[in-house]
C-alpha cells in the first residue's frame, strides 16, 4: 500500500503518543498535494497493490478535503483503487457519512472501555472522548460500505479487560479487533511502563478464543505473519512508500518525519523536490531495507517460528535497539507461545493490520 501522513494537527492529547508532532519543527504541518500526486504516479508503476492508506502523525480527518483529493486522484488513475483510514474516531457526522460512503477499511484507535479511553486518549481540551467515539463507531458499523475495526494499544491498565472490550465494541457492531502492546516513544526519555509480556500473552489468548467463538477476528502485530511463511516482516522491507508532512518518503509508520536526524532515519528513502516536481529516491537505502530478511538474521533463523515472525516489527526493533537487524528479545517467547497455541483458523487474517 501507499500511505499518506496528512497532517500533524490532532484533536486528541493521548498520554503515550509516540510522535513529536507538536514540536516546533513539525507543528501545523500539512502534506503537499503535488507530492502526493507524484507519489501515487510512482507507486502505481511498481505493480504492487493499488491500495491507499491515510494515517498520522496527527488525525487524518482534520484534513478531510486533502484526503478526498488524494483518494480522488488515485481513483482517476485506477477506478479499482481501494482505501484505508486509521483514525481516532473523533469527528462530526458529515465526516462520518463521507467515510461510510467512500472508505473500504476503517481502523479506529481506541483503548477500550470508556474510563480507560478517557484516561489515555482525552480530547485536546481535556474533555472525554468516549461519547463521540462510541457514536461514530456505531454509525460506521451500521452504515459503512466496507469494514470498520477497532485497534487498541495494550498497557498494564487494560491488559486484563480485553474480553470486556470485545463485548463493549461488539454491542456497537464491531467484529474485527487489533491490539498492539505499548512501546516506547521515538527518542523519548520519558518514563516508560513496560507491559508484562507473559500477562499480555495469556490474556491475548483468552481474548482470541472468545472472539473467534463469537465469529469475530482478534489480531496483533505479534501474530500478523502467522498465516504463511516468508522472508520479510512487513512492508518496510519492500519498501512501500509513506509520504510525510515534511516532504520525505518513509518506509515505516514509526518514521514520521524525514527532517529528524535520529536513529529512525534509516527508513527515509526518498525526498520531494518541489522545484522539479520529482521524488528523489535513495537506492542505497532501498537496498539496505530490502536486505532485512530472515536469511540475513542468524538469530531469527535459529528460532522455531522464525519464518512466521521474520524479526518482528522493524520500526519497534530499530527504535529500541538502534539496529536494523536487531531483535526485540522481550517479545520472542510470546511470539513462540502464541504460534504454538493458536489454531490455524485463529492465525488467518481477513484484513491488513492497521
Amino acid at each position: 500500500m501507499i500511505s499518506f501522513y496528512l497532517t500533524t494537527r490532532c484533536n486528541l492529547d493521548c498520554i503515550y503518543c509516540y510522535t513529536n508532532k507538536n514540536s516546533d519543527t513539525h507543528a501545523q504541518q500539512r502534506l503537499d498535494y503535488e507530492f502526493a500526486r507524484v507519489g501515487i504516479d510512482d507507486y502505481y508503476q511498481t505493480g504492487l497493490a493499488h491500495h491507499v492508506r491515510f494515517f498520522g502523525a496527527g488525525e487524518p480527518t482534520l484534513e478531510l478535503s486533502l484526503l478526498r483529493k488524494i483518494l480522488g486522484y488515485a481513483k482517476e488513475k485506477d477506478p479499482h483503487t481501494t482505501s484505508e483510514l486509521q483514525t481516532n474516531g473523533c469527528f462530526g457526522r458529515d465526516t462520518a457519512l463521507w467515510i461510510a460512503e467512500n472508505i473500504d477499511i476503517v481502523w479506529i484507535s481506541s483503548d477500550g472501555l470508556p474510563e480507560i479511553q478517557n484516561y489515555y486518549r482525552p480530547m485536546k481540551d481535556g474533555s472525554r472522548s468516549s461519547e463521540i467515539l462510541m457514536q461514530n463507531i456505531k454509525f460506521l458499523s451500521e452504515n459503512s460500505k466496507g469494514m470498520t475495526g477497532v485497534r487498541t494499544t495494550i498497557t498494564n491498565t487494560n491488559v486484563h479487560t480485553q474480553i470486556d472490550m470485545i463485548k463493549y465494541f461488539a454491542d456497537l457492531g464491531i467484529k474485527n479487533f487489533w491490539v498492539d502492546p505499548i512501546f516506547p516513544g521515538i527518542g523519548s526519555s520519558a518514563p516508560f511502563e513496560e507491559l508484562h509480556m507473559d500477562t499480555f500473552t495469556e490474556e491475548f489468548l483468552r481474548a482470541v478464543r472468545y472472539a473467534y467463538k463469537k465469529g469475530m477476528t482478534y489480531g496483533s502485530i505479534l501474530t500478523c505473519n502467522f498465516d504463511e511463511p516468508g522472508e520479510y516482516a512487513c512492508r518496510a522491507c519492500l519498501p512501500a512508500p509513506h509520504l510525510t508532512t515534511d516532504g520525505y518518503v518513509s518506509a515505516c509508520d514509526m518514521a514520521l518525519f524525514g527532517n529528524d536526524a535520529d536513529h529512525m532515519n534509516v527508513f527515509i528513502y526518498g525526498k520531494w523536490d518541489a522545484k522539479t516536481k520529482k521524488i528523489e529516491y535513495d537506492q542505497e537505502k532501498i537496498r539496505l531495507l530490502q536486505s532485512r530478511k530472515l536469511s540475513d538474521m542468524p538469530h531469527c533463523q535459529k528460532c522455531p517460528v522464525g519464518e512466521f515472525c521474520r524479526g518482528y516489527c522493524l520500526g519497534e526493533v530499530v527504535n529500541e535497539t538502534r539496529n536494523l537487524f536487531g531483535c526485540k528479545d522481550n517479545i520472542c517467547a510470546s511470539v513462540r507461545k502464541l504460534f504454538q497455541e493458536l489454531s490455524d483458523e485463529e492465525k488467518k487474517y481477513i484484513y491488513s493490520h492497521p
